[in-house]
């Protein structure tokens, strides 16, 4: 019962290959390549994509801002307007306490006619 068991050590790391010393001793530097300006530069076309899609998301976000924008104004306005009714309700109440009921009507009708005449 001898059977031949075959045990396969592992494969050494992949390294450079050593080119010799370097002329000024510092073999601990990297090799340096050569300056290649143009290397990473993208081309026109992907450039011009690049650029579209940039304008595109530049626009959905303008166009959130001017609809939160609007949404601000519109709550706003809103409130705006229920101040001024409450106000002039409140000053209406205080008149029909001085003044007789129909004279205060009369008033109230003569103020939105003018109202009218002047928007």
């Amino acid at each position: 019962m001898s059977e031949a068991v075959e045990i396969q050590a592992p494969a050494a790391p992949a390294t450079t290959a050593v080119k010799g010393m370097k002329k000024n001793g510092k073999q601990w530097h990297d090799n340096k390549t050569a300056f290649r300006p143009r290397a990473n530069q993208t081309s026109w076309d992907k450039r011009t994509l690049e650029r579209k899609a940039f304008a595109a998301v530049k626009a959905k976000e303008k166009e959130m801002k001017e609809e939160k924008e609007a949404d601000r104004k519109r709550r706003s306005e809103a409130i705006k307007t229920k101040r001024a009714a409450k106000e002039e309700r409140e000053r209406f109440a205080q008149m029909e306490e001085k003044m007789h009921k129909k004279r205060v009507e009369r008033l109230k009708r003569r103020e939105k006619r003018n109202k009218m005449l002047k928007s």
